[in-house]
């Protein structure tokens, strides 16, 4: 996925850039990047690694080679930004949060004059921003140039510019998949994605930017629009559930009292159809499922526990090592069992979502041979039937990569392909079967996945302003 912050300050933006973008963290885990503008240096930038440490530790010793009124600065999961760029529109830092599908059509279609020269990552693809950059380098403007970017673009692309200069320019992508909060403190302004970030520096959240909206923040002007949002709006669904930070609100809506409400109608769903009985214990698969598990323990009056607790010290994420044998080992060794919340105990747990189900199997082996008596699973939202076209956080390569569809491969084969809102429902025998298979695999007692109605009540505002392709591939 990714993240970014940026800051127009009447001092040393330095600080607040810094803070605002270890904020993000929890969106990448690939790259990290600060760029800054000071009046007697001009630009800067420096980029690092954050694949084996923390975005803080990379970036402690900024203070020191670093200044500026302006900067920005980025989370990735997949190329190195922010970069410095130098075009016919002046020299420029950009980062960027998205993902773009059509690279070498693009590349074919507008920018050959060059020769074809671009310089390439490993395997060869070029790197996104540089992409991005030449195509909003067609236009005469930046505002003109993002615009005919976003429109040129498959996938989507919220940007972020610092200008030699020292002004920020902000822009939503086109449909609002991903959100951008602009945030005022006495005369000085930031830009965010997740809103938190703002407010825990001094910043009252000014706007959120509508779909498509372009600002540009300054000292002397404030916050000028430089185009106005458009009324279509796609804004991924899965933030609530799983990626945004449980201290943002997204479009009126905190993320931490969604997953809330979204238990909530887990637990209400069971008690209808009489699942899950005798529960000891609700639990959530640490840390994005608690919440979930929180608002479920709350509205089915079952006491809420922790059976076994992460040691995230030394192993703050689990899919940090590069190899999945390795992700496996530190997810296994992070795990630390409370046995009297565990043994002869009736577990249900509930976690944000079920994609691959890589570390489920023996999540559940880990309680049973700590002597859990049974271990229900509820997923937070419904089955992941499409890989994300859109955005790149948790994309895979292949729809196959998906736990639901190599199950229903198993059970019906590619014609099973054809029925796929049948799986998805919990009220027809394709629904059933799936899930009677997937218990069958991970050993479950019992599985239950949110229904789509169910999560977009919990998000609370128009389904027609949201994106559920992953589960429905409705665009």
């Amino acid at each position: 996925m990714g993240g970014f912050f940026g800051a127009v300050c009447k001092q040393d933006a330095i600080s607040d850039v810094f803070f605002g973008t270890d904020y993000h963290s929890h969106l990448g885990t690939a790259r990290a990047g600060m760029a800054a503008y000071d009046k007697s240096i001009g630009l800067q930038r420096d980029i690092h690694n954050i694949q084996n440490s923390p975005f803080r530790t990379k970036f402690e010793h900024i203070f020191d080679e670093m200044r500026g009124h302006s900067a920005i600065g980025c989370i990735s999961d997949v190329d190195p930004q922010p970069l410095l760029i130098r075009s016919k529109l002046g020299t420029f830092a950009i980062c960027m949060v998205g993902v773009i599908n059509n690279a070498d059509e693009l590349i074919e279609r507008y920018l050959t004059s060059n020769g074809g020269y671009y310089s390439a990552m490993t395997g060869g693809k070029v790197n996104s921003l540089e992409l991005l950059a030449a195509l909003i380098s067609q236009r005469d403007n930046f505002a003109d140039g993002i615009r005919f970017a976003q429109q040129s673009i498959s996938g989507s692309a919220s940007i972020l510019i610092l200008k030699d200069g020292g002004n920020i320019i902000a822009a939503r992508d086109l449909l609002g998949r991903t959100p951008v909060e602009v945030g005022e403190r006495d005369g000085e302004f930031c830009v965010s994605f997740e809103s938190f970030a703002c407010q825990k520096l001094g910043y009252c959240v000014k706007k959120e930017l509508g779909p498509g909206e372009i600002v540009e923040l300054s000292l002397e002007h404030g916050v000028e629009q430089l185009a106005e949002p458009g009324e279509k709006m796609r804004m991924c669904a899965f933030l609530w559930t799983y990626y945004g930070y449980p201290a943002s609100t997204y479009e009126g809506v905190n993320v931490e009292a969604m997953r809330n409400r979204d238990g909530m109608i887990m637990a209400e769903h069971d008690r209808a159809v009489g699942g899950a009985k005798e529960i000891d214990y609700v639990s959530g698969l640490p840390d994005s499922g608690t919440p979930h598990a929180i608002g479920y323990a709350n509205q089915s009056h079952i006491p809420f526990a922790r059976p076994y607790i992460k040691y995230t010290p030394t192993w703050a994420r689990s899919f940090t090592p590069q190899k999945q044998i390795e992700r496996e080992k530190v997810a296994k060794m992070k795990q630390i069992p409370i046995h009297e919340l565990i043994e002869g105990k009736n577990l249900l747990f509930m976690d944000d979502s079920i994609v691959r189900g890589t570390q489920l199997k023996e999540t559940v082996e880990f309680l049973y041979e700590n002597g859990a008596k049974a271990v229900h699973m509820r997923s937070g939202c419904p089955p992941i039937m499409y890989s994300c076209k859109y955005l790149n956080f948790s994309r895979s390569n292949s729809d196959m990569e998906l736990l639901a569809r190599r199950v229903i491969m198993d059970l019906e084969g590619e014609a099973g392909f054809e029925h796929l809102e049948e799986y998805s429902r919990s009220d027809t025998e394709r629904g059933r079967a799936l899930r009677e298979a997937i218990c069958k695999k991970f050993n479950f007692s019992s599985l239950e996945f949110q229904s789509l109605e169910g999560i977009i009540q919990a998000i609370g505002i128009d389904p027609c302003k949201l994106c559920t392709y992953c589960w429905n591939g409705k665009e």
